[in-house]
């Protein structure tokens, strides 16, 4: 194992890859006197939350697709820290919109739009996933783990729904650009286990057709 492969390896440095997109943003919030920080921040903290999480969608159905490539092997071995990232930046997305809003944040009239409740909802799933994403965790709850974690495609449903329509509609192209890759995976992963079921496969790729 060389130099930049331990590097890498190092949980500490991947944590620190991670919270490369929030750098900006907080010497934004703690450098700036801009009065709309918050309502700035809002966006780009819900779209990192959006990406991490296609990120760790994508993981699976990589390993079905390109089952001899190292790089999704060792994505794998890295899911959970990416789904908390992504955790990370949607509770960020949420208090800085809730402080960006005050108290209208929690009106009926705020609650009764799309972009908003599609949101709650999406965040509200996230919690329970994001708590239950420890070793400790998983091994108290064995074999109900996996059918938990699954509550993460309603999540990433409701997501792609509150980007969509954000602005009246205008969200719906460049949401669908982030969405694609993972529809297209996730596609080819239902078409490889339904269509291939005698299919031999090594055993961490049969463990993976259920997460």
């Amino acid at each position: 194992m060389n130099t930049v492969t331990r590097f890498l390896n190092n949980h500490y440095v991947f944590w620190a890859i991670l919270s490369i997109p929030a750098i900006p943003m907080l010497v934004a919030l703690i450098g700036g006197d801009n009065p709309r920080i918050f309502h700035i921040l809002v966006h780009p903290t819900g779209e990192f939350a959006a990406r991490f999480l296609i990120i760790t969608m994508m993981i699976s159905p990589l390993m079905i697709l390109l089952p001899k490539w190292r790089g999704p092997r060792w994505l794998m071995r890295r899911r959970r820290y990416i789904g908390v990232a992504a955790f990370g930046y949607a509770v960020a997305h949420t208090l800085f919109y809730l402080i960006d809003k005050g108290a209208i944040a929690v009106s009926v009239n705020e609650l009764s739009k799309a972009l908003i409740w599609t949101g709650w909802l999406a965040f509200l799933i996230f919690i329970p996933l994001a708590i239950t994403s420890t070793d400790g965790w998983v091994r108290r709850l064995g074999t109900s783990w996996k059918p938990l974690q699954r509550w993460v495609y309603a999540a990433a449903a409701l997501t792609l729904l509150h980007w969509a329509v954000l602005h009246n509609w205008s969200g719906a192209v460049p949401a669908l650009v982030h969405f694609a890759p993972l529809i297209a995976l996730q596609a080819y992963r239902v078409w490889w286990i339904y269509n291939r079921p005698n299919r031999a496969r090594p055993k961490e790729l049969a463990s993976q057709t259920t997460a």
